[in-house]
């Protein structure tokens, strides 16, 4: 009966690993199910410029979208080999619990609650953000303390809403709140004049601002009201895979670290006799084999998509967000990355 037992709950198990498209899912082998597919599901917003957009060819391009395509140059040695899933704020952690997506990288918060509750382990803050309100100039607001009594427009299901309310029961202050899932919605509605407030984070509102018909007659108050870690993660129980996406994400800061750039990588990797470039370049010793990954992974992402400063140049500067703690730690910034060693 045992032996019986046994083989009972061996097939039952099986079944339990069998995901959606008949794939295997295991947790421990992500990796492996994303080599076999030959491409990464990563999980980003819909329409977010500067971080996640595609253009009228259909091509992604933004912030987030390069950690996906770092994640992929790591992985199969080109950065092309990605499928973008689209997902709304209600949508992006249900995608990843259920194995829809190998990653998300869409504008999520890293959270006590969410760390715990939802299954999701953050691997890497790609963006120290925080949240704050828009106003239209032409309504004389200077601070978030003149917003007593007024109309504020909000994305529902999302931490916005418990920030909005701290924020103004903290102060005793009254408000409204004008809310809707789809963060479109919640543009037109500002635009609409429907709220006298936008408030979310000052990257999101900086995109927004961004595609106004008069981006100047619309200002980002100074008062930040929350912290927003944004960061990468993936589903909890696969520590290799994270470790793949983390060490991906760290590749690029340790890129803009070393001055390796996409046009200078080949040049300097051939010149330098800096034990870290070699290190990093696979040179000396082969780091990619404790990911499971080729020894050149690293330098395939510089080469590909650039290290964290070309990408926030490229993707997040025309939106008028200075790099503030998104700098590196030797430049009076957050970012820093663990040795690749």
């Amino acid at each position: 009966m045992r032996f019986k037992f046994k083989i009972v709950l061996a097939a039952a198990l099986a079944t339990m690993l069998a995901s959606h498209g008949g794939e295997v899912w295991a947790q421990s082998a992500r990796l492996d199910v994303v080599k076999a597919r030959g491409t990464l599901r990563c999980g980003v917003n819909p329409n977010f410029a500067g971080f996640a957009l595609p253009d009228k060819a259909g091509q992604w391009h933004g912030f987030d979208v390069d950690m996906c395509r770092a994640v992929a140059a790591a992985v199969f040695g080109d950065a092309k080999k990605v499928q973008y899933v689209p997902l709304t704020a209600k949508d992006r952690f249900t995608a990843l619990q259920a194995g829809d997506i190998d990653m998300l990288a869409r504008n999520a918060s890293w959270t006590l609650g969410r760390n715990t509750k939802l299954g999701v382990n953050f691997v890497g803050t790609n963006f120290y953000d925080g949240q704050a309100f828009m106003v239209r100039k032409d309504a004389n607001i200077k601070s978030a303390k003149d917003l007593d009594g007024a109309s504020i427009c909000t994305i529902s299901g999302t931490d916005t809403e418990r920030n909005l309310a701290d924020f103004f029961g903290s102060r005793k202050m009254k408000f409204s709140s004008v809310s809707y899932e789809n963060a479109d919605n919640v543009s037109d509605a500002y635009f609409n004049k429907r709220c006298d407030a936008f408030l979310n984070d000052r990257s999101q509102l900086a995109a927004v601002r961004s595609i106004a018909a008069d981006p100047n007659s619309h200002m980002i108050l100074p008062d930040v009201v929350s912290n927003e870690p944004l960061s990468i993660s993936v589903r909890s129980g696969d520590d290799a895979w994270a470790n793949v996406v983390r060490w991906s994400f760290f590749a690029m800061i340790w890129g803009e670290e070393l001055n390796l750039t996409a046009k200078t990588i080949d040049a300097t990797v051939a010149s330098s006799q800096n034990p870290s470039v070699l290190r990093f370049a696979g040179k000396s010793e082969d780091m990619g084999a404790m990911l499971g990954l080729d020894r050149a992974w690293a330098v395939n992402i510089i080469k590909q998509v650039g290290n964290y400063a070309e990408s926030y140049e490229r993707n997040i500067t025309p939106l008028g967000l200075d790099r503030g703690l998104n700098r590196l730690w030797r430049d009076g910034g957050l970012l820093i990355a663990p040795p690749i060693r």
